[in-house]
């Protein structure tokens, strides 16, 4: 299953039933799990620590040396659940000691063509980035996220679970949970609500997320105002304990 023009280094820990294509280099200190899958003229280093079931297409680096220029060459890390896509040419770099020295991608994700996954980022699970989706490093992304193709994000932001980002965002402030962002004006734009009810969302938490939206964004109120209101509405709609621990935490404001 391992290519003969493929280059393992001696300390690298290859699991069961893993295909390594041709021209694929696997370095020191990488773990990949059972079933994972490099297709050709892929590139892992570590520290990498990778579960089971991944599969990497033609032309990936994953667990490089980070690109910020603090970086000396500390033993950083690289931790990659399982059942993960990563298309062609995309790139993950470790983490930095400025932070917690590792960069974090969940499991069931899927990384397009060309998607960034820069040092210190933490991706929870089943997020999607498109073709040339950015992500700054120290950003934070929630689980079942969506950025759409050429999008972006600031170094430190963060996404909240559920929420949609359209194509060509530049993401300059955090994004709270289920909210939808508009690409080209990069404003919020409603609710997440259609990927809501395909998770299984019942049209009363639905409306409440919506209501929750309006609070947030349509009654001229702040954020602090908004956050009692909120709170209020949790006792009857504990879907909306996601979004108050999340405005309760943004450091950087919410996209406004």
């Amino acid at each position: 299953m391992i290519h003969s023009t493929a280059v393992i280094a001696d300390s690298a820990k290859i699991g069961n039933n893993v295909t390594i294509g041709p021209f694929c280099y696997v370095g020191d200190n990488v773990e990949l799990g059972d079933d994972c899958i490099l297709e050709s003229h892929v590139v892992i280093k570590g520290p990498s620590r990778i579960g089971k079931g991944n599969r990497f297409f033609q032309f990936c680096s994953i667990g490089e040396d980070c690109q910020d220029k603090k970086y000396a060459g500390e033993p950083t890390e690289l931790v990659i659940g399982d059942n993960n896509v990563f298309r062609e040419g995309s790139t993950v770099h470790r983490g930095t000691i400025q932070d917690e020295s590792i960069t974090i991608i969940g499991s069931n994700n899927l990384l397009m063509v060309n998607a960034h996954v820069a040092h210190d980022c933490v991706l929870g699970d089943n997020v999607i980035l498109a073709n040339n989706v950015s992500l700054a490093g120290h950003v934070h992304i929630g689980d079942f996220v969506i950025f759409g193709g050429g999008a972006a994000i600031h170094q430190f932001g963060k996404v909240g679970d559920h929420a949609f980002v359209g194509a060509g965002a530049i993401v300059l402030r955090d994004v709270p949970p289920y909210i939808m962002v508009n690409g080209q004006k990069n404003v919020p734009a409603g609710i997440n609500s259609e990927g809501l009810r395909r998770r299984g969302f019942t049209s009363e938490a639905v409306m409440a997320i919506k209501r929750a939206y309006r609070t947030l964004y349509r009654a001229n109120n702040t954020v602090d105002e908004a956050l009692d209101i909120l709170k209020n509405d949790a006792g009857t709609h504990s879907e909306l304990n996601v979004l108050i621990k999340f405005l309760e935490s943004a450091e950087r404001g919410i996209i406004r």
